[in-house]
């Protein structure tokens, strides 16, 4: 008797929708040139690389637009964020972003359909778990310094989801 191979995210990570993979390294090739293009002047021996002059450029322009696109005006709305050593949570206008060790999750507000918190009666870990339409969750554990934070932790959130959640 054969068993089925076991499939889910305890086996591949990409399985868990929401998780971004690593970004890829190094520049991306823009222009007809790519990256390890090299052009030779008529009459000299020695080769030029072209695409080095254009690289440092090309590379600039990405994260020239990345900070504008990520800049929020101080004041826009309230924001929470707490972290540990492992695990951080920051809930903005923009979303939900869950990140533990070096994965990392987005959600967008129309991709929720409930935040949940969860604090021990005992101990100093708070649990929020961000549901989705699709019935799936996803729960993160913040390590706090002291229980007092719970309760700020608490009105931070609410504040949060009350400017930006909507429920339908």
């Amino acid at each position: 008797m054969k068993a089925e191979p076991v499939t889910g995210a305890g086996f591949d990570p990409a399985f868990i929708p929401g998780i971004t993979g690593p970004a890829p390294s190094g520049p991306t090739p823009s222009g007809p040139a790519p990256s390890g293009a090299v052009t030779k002047e008529p009459g000299d021996g020695a080769p030029e690389p072209a695409a080095e002059e254009s690289a440092p450029e090309a590379a600039e322009e990405p994260t020239a637009e990345e900070p504008a696109d990520d800049e929020e005006p101080p004041g826009d709305g309230p924001v929470f964020e707490a972290s540990d050593r492992r695990a951080r949570i920051v809930a903005d206008r923009r979303g939900v972003r869950l990140s533990l060790d070096e994965e990392a999750c987005e959600f967008r507000w129309d991709e929720i359909a409930a935040v949940e918190t969860e604090s021990p009666r005992f101990g100093k870990r708070y649990t929020i778990t961000v549901h989705t339409p699709d019935r799936r969750w996803y729960p993160i554990e913040i390590e706090a310094a002291a229980r007092a934070r719970f309760k700020e932790w608490d009105e931070q959130l609410d504040a949060v989801l009350d400017a930006y959640f909507e429920e339908a």
